[in-house]
């Protein structure tokens, strides 16, 4: 009966159905047919709601959109052009750190590649790039950036695994700037295959764009040096985040009036309603497969195929980026967490180096064709069949999972300034 609820359920969330809807029926149907009591999807939403952390979900998650609507991503990628344009591949390099930081702040992949990709695109068709490059490397750098604070997901995962949340952000630094940096020599190498044209180093360019971003670069400074310095919790750094970027913003450069607020506030704010309402839902019902007992019978299920943890790292990466094909990376981190953490910890798997694994594919996943997530959002935003986005995406991808492969077997990554 479980299973077959389960595939109806599956079905529903393919044919489209609100996730919410889709958790809470299902988690009504399976209470019903077991001796818990339905009262456990409100326990857990009243959980969620008394914890404190999750204030910083809506204030983060307000400045982000803030800057998205303002010019601060016009003003990034102009410091990062005058930085390093003279670089070769300088200008794919702007696009990688650009992105990653955008989609930091913003925690939304889709976001990111159609709040930047209309600008990065024709500026790397204009500076020479081959088209199928450019694109493919807008496309992916669009998903960079879930590993680095103040990203939602990381916080989500925090949420629900229970895991502080200090030691994700600082175990997610070393492999991201590991993508950033494999994925620029991968460009660097293309761009000098290609023979794209240098531009040369302007000092009076990049005062000027240092002067005109002048008051975004503490941002990273505020939000890390606040938290690890110990003077203050991630909820107030969050406070701190959006009442900065609100002045810079709004009052400073005023690329953001009054009048538009309201709609900012309401634009963000139904990300953030999207996001408990599924995760409300979908804890009743982890609350529900912990009952049963189902990662317990999952890990059996496991431990006759293999004892290796190896082995079962690499079930688990094949799991975890078909996920992250099937669902979007909130509803993913909601619903598998509570499954797998019992299972990776029997198999001595650090609940950390666990949480960085667990992102790094959520994000991969989110590019993995047929129907990853961001394929469907770049294939609207640029105008392209959906064959030429998965052509020009598949090099970044193999990449990435090079990448994924050293984050996965080398937990010294992710652990290393934890110690």
């Amino acid at each position: 009966m479980t299973l077959l609820l389960i595939l109806i359920a599956f079905l529903f969330m393919l044919l489209g159905t609100p996730l919410f809807t889709v958790f809470s029926g299902l988690t009504l149907f399976l209470l019903f047919f077991s001796h818990i009591d339905s009262s456990a999807m409100i326990i857990e939403m009243h959980r969620i709601a008394t914890t404190p952390i999750l204030v910083a979900i809506p204030l983060f998650t307000f400045a982000g959109y803030l800057l998205s609507e303002s010019k601060a991503p016009r003003r990034l990628i102009g410091l990062t052009d005058a930085l390093l344009g003279w670089l070769p591949g300088g200008l794919s390099i702007i696009a990688l750190i650009t992105c990653s930081a955008f989609t930091a702040l913003t925690g939304a992949t889709g976001l990111t590649i159609i709040a930047l990709g209309g600008i990065l695109l024709p500026a790397l068709l204009q500076g020479k790039y081959p088209e199928k490059f450019s694109l493919g490397l807008v496309i992916n750098s669009g998903t960079l950036g879930l590993l680095f604070p103040p990203s939602l997901p990381i916080i989500i995962y925090a949420i629900v695994s229970k895991v502080q949340i200090n030691q994700l952000f600082l175990a997610g630094l070393l492999p991201g700037i590991l993508m950033i940096l494999l994925l620029s020599g991968f460009s660097v190498k293309k761009a000098i295959a290609a023979e794209v044209p240098r531009a040369r180093f302007n000092t009076s360019q990049m005062f000027k764009a240092l002067r005109e971003a002048i008051w975004e670069l503490p941002l990273p400074l505020v939000v890390l040096g606040g938290i690890y310095s110990g003077y203050f919790a991630v909820s107030e750094a969050a406070a701190i985040t959006a009442v900065y970027v609100f002045l810079v913003e709004v009052i400073i450069y005023r690329d953001i009036k009054w009048r538009d607020l309201p709609q900012v506030m309401r634009k963000s704010m139904v990300l953030v309603g999207g996001i408990l309402i599924i995760l409300g839902a979908a804890l009743g019902l982890t609350n529900y497969l912990i009952d049963e007992e189902v990662p317990m019978k999952l890990l059996n299920l496991f431990k006759s195929f293999t004892d290796s943890p190896y082995l079962f790292l690499v079930l688990l990466n094949l799991f975890l980026l078909g996920v992250g094909c099937l669902m979007d990376i909130f509803s993913a981190l909601i619903v598998v967490i509570p499954l797998i953490t019992p299972i990776a910890d029997a198999y001595g798997i650090h609940p950390v180096h666990l949480g960085v694994i667990f992102l790094a594919n959520l994000q991969i996943g989110a590019l993995t064709p047929p129907i990853g997530m961001s394929l469907f959002v770049a294939s609207l935003r640029f105008e392209k069949p959906m064959s030429t986005i998965i052509t020009a995406s598949l090099p970044f991808i193999l990449v990435l999972l090079l990448v994924l492969a050293i984050i996965t077997y080398v937990p010294w990554f992710s652990l290393a300034l934890l110690n």
